[in-house]
């Protein structure tokens, strides 16, 4: 087992990388489970003794409703500031339940059992937690660690094949930003990565996580340095919304469109973004947009006035974050369809 830690000005959150989800130890009056029926009927065999509150599937509960739905349950069964809230499922469970304990009588104590590749290595961590509104990602969210997050790469071994490449899709961003040595491995070992060995995803989900526990600490907030995060973000939930594709499919375009940018602006060299585009596409993620999404993209929360900060390659691993007007970025994305 590895183990990491964020020590943030919203607390601090232990990490654990390759424990099993049976050998979590919860100090706490009442502990509550927030799960989906899916992680339930696959691993509920396997959760502590505690609460269970099953929500339901997919973006179309990740709203302030299914929040309220959660403060009624909480309310019913007396939860207070010495219980803790633990989600255990993917990105939609830890979203939720990160942001209604948070909420939750000022902040109840909640911690993190991810499981699906985007939540071990980029959703459950860093404190962020938010609900989508109006068809908006992430548009009303807050900022606080959880307690403890939780990684056993076991339960990755019941997600379908899709979801194993839409989680790599933000592994390959984490990589790009800021590990050039882990996108190199990513390439060398492509085809161990889709059968999940355990060794090789062990590496992936901690370097993924070292990456971004070293940009959280230094802007928990995202202020400037967390923006990094952002990469292939920047229009992604716009072609989410518009194309009405999955996240780490949408990550996957929105990188290739950041990296035209890179290399339009002299930063990265076109052989890099054959690289990334290379790597993608091994995965089984797809490199091409068909989707106008100039409406989607002038509504994102990113936005400020006619600009966008917006993170971009120096190369492989390298990273920064620039001002780009709107219509510059419109002019790409339509370029690329």
């Amino acid at each position: 087992m590895k183990s990491l830690k964020i020590a943030g000005k919203t607390g601090e959150c232990e990490i654990a990388i390759g424990q099993s989800i049976e050998d979590i130890k919860i100090n706490a009056e009442k502990l509550v489970v927030i799960t989906d029926r899916n992680v339930k009927k696959f691993h509920g065999e396997r959760f502590p003794e505690a609460e269970i509150i099953e929500i339901g599937l997919g973006e179309r509960i990740k709203t302030l409703d299914t929040v309220s739905t959660l403060y009624e349950k909480f309310l019913d069964m007396e939860l207070d500031r010495s219980s803790l809230v633990m989600g255990i499922g993917g990105g939609i469970v830890c979203d939720v339940a990160g942001f209604a304990a948070t909420t939750y009588m000022r902040g109840v104590n909640f911690g993190f059992v991810p499981t699906t590749i985007l939540a071990q290595v980029d959703a459950s961590i860093g404190g962020k937690n938010g609900v989508n509104f109006k068809g908006y990602k992430n548009m009303v969210g807050t900022v606080q660690q959880p307690r403890f997050v939780l990684c056993d790469v076991a339960l990755l071994k019941t997600l379908p094949e899709k979801e194993v490449r839409n989680g790599l899709a933000e592994v390959v961003k984490q990589a790009a930003i800021g590990d050039a040595a882990l996108f190199s491995f990513l390439e060398e070992n492509v085809e161990q990565t889709l059968l999940l060995e355990a060794e090789i995803m062990e590496k992936i989900v901690h370097d993924s996580i070292v990456i971004k526990t070293k940009i959280v600490e230094k802007d928990e907030t995202e202020r400037h340095e967390r923006m990094k995060l952002n990469f292939g973000h920047t229009i992604a939930h716009a072609i989410e919304k518009t194309a009405g594709i999955s996240h780490g499919e949408a990550v996957s375009i929105g990188m290739i469109v950041e990296s035209k940018i890179s290399v339009a602006n002299g930063m990265m060299k076109k052989a890099e973004l054959e690289r990334l585009k290379g790597l993608l596409e091994k995965i089984g993620l797809p490199t091409t947009l068909k989707a106008n999404i100039s409406d989607a993209i002038r509504k994102d929360k990113k936005r400020r006035g006619n600009v966008v900060k917006m993170p971009v390659l120096n190369g492989i691993g390298d990273s920064k974050i620039i001002d780009l007007r709107v219509e510059d970025l419109e002019a790409v994305v339509n370029d690329m369809c």
